[in-house]
């Protein structure tokens, strides 16, 4: 039985793991840099630790004042939220010599599913469509010119290790090839410390499907359904949705069918997201595999009514998963919108400051996960995302309409938001 969880984030996440917790009866403790000292996740955990400056390098991502933390606070697992340390190998193999339970994948998990050309292998092994391209590492502008003839143009060339958009870069033709291979494999080194490079046909237009799993240690691997989210700026999500209208029945069952397979196919342990690009809306083709809970996970939680922390929880307690895939059941539609401190009309510059007043919607069908308040002071050093807007409905234009209402109300002064601008995308996606 896990009795304390060290929470390694910040934000809204770490609210949220927290929350759970309590609901579980589980002790908490919150770790925090000296920007985050009045963070409202330090203020809502039974503890708070703070592990360094405000840079993320010496605090969030600081593995061995996160590890004294949770030796010193007596906690016996970490939660490691996403993003930071949520999908660093090395950090979960240190949780396991430490006898702390890592709540997510095994290292060795992590690792070759976080290696893009590992990942594309297995995936081929197991009989899961990849996108056409190369599975080995290309280390020259003059070899990657040969593997894109054979590939065929257009083709985007990826970082190994890469993630969130950086290191990508698409080539229409050998005469563009070289610039934006050096140019991703540049952004690459500086991102990730490692240029190692893939490459893939490009996909012009694909949609982006993605199919939640669970697993345990006993083998038992279920899906959740999907989440379409096609609606991105720069390769990173805003706007998510499930279920995914564009799917057929038929469609639906043979993508959920390989994302268990591909799950069963890394020896995959606990909450996990299978990414897939869908062409024509009748091709899949498997894209990466992510490591731990996503940043859209409500939206899964409301239409399958399942909590996706507590089963987090309750795998890495050594816990059978208690439903099988006949149990899973989709009701309804939900929708989720990513509200940043940053303003659209300025190229999307990060806005920092104080919030001078603040109010959120509610009411049925409509949740809000953030760790804002009215007076509370948005740090410069972090993602811009201080709040995530989930709605659900029977229908997808009801979801639609509740979104649109939702946003309307939402009042934060004081900094700039994108509020308007998810405003303007949601009102164009609604249907007669």
């Amino acid at each position: 039985m896990i009795n304390k969880i060290l929470v390694a984030n910040r934000g809204e996440i770490a609210v949220r793991i927290i929350r759970a917790c309590r609901e579980m009866g589980i002790g908490t403790v919150a770790v925090y840099s000296e920007a985050d000292s009045l963070a409202l996740h330090t203020q809502l955990a039974d503890e708070a630790v703070c592990i360094g400056p405000a840079k993320s390098n010496d605090s969030y991502l600081n593995m061995e004042n996160i590890i004294s933390a949770t030796v010193i606070t007596g906690a016996d697992a970490i939660h490691p939220g996403f993003g930071f340390l949520s999908e660093n190998h090395k950090f979960a193999k240190l949780c396991e010599k430490c006898n702390i339970t890592f709540i997510g994948p095994p290292s060795d998990v992590i690792k070759s599913m976080g290696n893009k050309t590992q990942a594309r292998n297995t995936m081929i092994n197991a009989g899961v469509n990849v996108i056409p391209g190369w599975n080995e590492p290309i280390n020259s502008v003059e070899e990657g010119k040969e593997i894109a003839k054979k590939v065929g143009y257009p083709v985007i060339i990826k970082a190994a290790l890469g993630g969130g958009g950086k290191g990508m870069r698409v080539a229409n033709n050998e005469e563009e090839f070289e610039a934006a291979f050096n140019t991703a494999k540049k952004e690459a080194k500086a991102s990730f410390n490692d240029d190692s490079m893939y490459m893939e046909h490009f996909i012009e237009n694909p949609r982006h499907v993605e199919f939640q799993i669970l697993a345990d240690s006993y083998g038992n691997v279920v899906h959740l359904g999907e989440r379409d989210c096609s609606i991105q700026r720069n390769h990173q999500k805003f706007i998510e949705e499930g279920p995914c209208v564009k799917l057929t029945d038929d469609l639906r069952n043979r993508m959920g069918e390989a994302a268990v397979r591909a799950a069963k196919a890394a020896n995959y342990v606990g909450a996990g997201t299978i990414e897939f690009l869908v062409e024509n809306d009748k091709d899949f083709y498997f894209m990466e595999m992510n490591t731990r809970i996503q940043v859209e996970h409500p939206v899964t939680e409301w239409i399958t009514g399942i909590d996706l922390i507590k089963a987090q929880i309750r795998i890495a307690s050594g816990e059978k998963l208690s439903i099988e895939q006949k149990d899973v059941k989709i009701t309804g539609h939900s929708i989720e919108c990513r509200i940043n401190a940053e303003n659209p009309s300025k190229g999307f510059r990060t806005s920092p400051g104080k919030i001078t007043d603040l109010y959120l919607p509610g009411g049925k069908g409509i949740r809000i996960d953030t760790s804002i308040y009215s007076g509370y002071e948005v740090p410069p050093y972090y993602d811009s995302m201080i709040a995530k807007l989930i709605v659900h409905a029977k229908t997808r234009n009801e979801a639609i309409r509740k979104m649109k209402s939702a946003l309307g109300e939402i009042i934060i002064q004081g900094i700039d938001t994108n509020v308007d601008y998810l405003y303007e995308i949601i009102s164009s996606m609604e249907t007669n």
